[in-house]
């Protein structure tokens, strides 16, 4: 039976005639109470969304959204105005895995607009597997310092690898410093002026202009 709800099948009340993109039905159901409400058909206030289904609590921030139309088809969406908690694997072994989010296209986004995000383990692998230079990267940028402590830091390279600053560097050990090289090249700005035997002003110019 047709419900107050189905009197005003969109959520467009404007003049001039309905635009295109402004969702309609006259099928949705709605059942709550102030405590909550779950909905089917809900058309969301832009008028160009519909939800499948759509639970919310007495906070409308508080809510589970499955779109099914518009700029978010096939989307479900989470809001909370507190926390949100996930916890699993009691019944597990530690080589299991637990907890898998996989996207199968696209981009995975993890932002902390105020705050730190933290990542804890026995161990943290990160692995990059895109093929090609243009792929199978792991990149760190930070606007201040990286800072990295361990027992031991180990770096391998099978190709190259290079430490570079347009300021100041050091090399330090309180114990022994090992340098070790098929062959050691040492060049200062004083062959940028008169090049020596060796040709050493190509490796100035070189590094000078990076």
């Amino acid at each position: 039976m047709p419900t107050n709800q189905h009197s005003q099948p969109n959520r467009y009340t404007g003049g001039g005639g309905q635009p295109t993109n402004a969702e309609q039905n006259y099928t949705a159901l709605y059942y709550g109470n102030d405590h909550g409400s779950i909905s089917f058909g809900h058309i969301h206030e832009t008028a160009n969304v519909t939800s499948s289904v759509l639970l919310q609590a007495h906070d409308g921030r508080h809510s589970i959204t499955l779109d099914r139309s518009g700029n978010r088809k096939g989307w479900t969406q989470m809001t909370a105005p507190g926390n949100i908690s996930l916890s699993c694997g009691y019944d597990n072994k530690e080589a299991q895995d637990s907890l898998a989010i996989h996207a199968e296209n696209g981009n995975i986004l993890i932002t902390a607009t105020n705050g730190k995000i933290r990542m804890q383990g026995t161990d943290i692998e990160l692995v990059a597997v895109g093929e090609g230079t243009g792929k199978g990267n792991i990149r760190l940028n930070a606007s201040q310092n990286i800072v990295c402590e361990a027992q031991d830091f180990l770096v391998k390279a099978n190709s190259t690898y290079r430490l570079m600053t347009s300021g100041s560097a050091e090399v330090i050990a309180s114990g022994v410093l090992t340098i070790y090289g098929g062959m050691c090249k040492g060049v200062t700005d004083a062959c940028a002026v008169k090049d020596t035997w060796n040709s050493l002003q190509r490796t100035q110019k070189k590094y000078n202009n990076t």
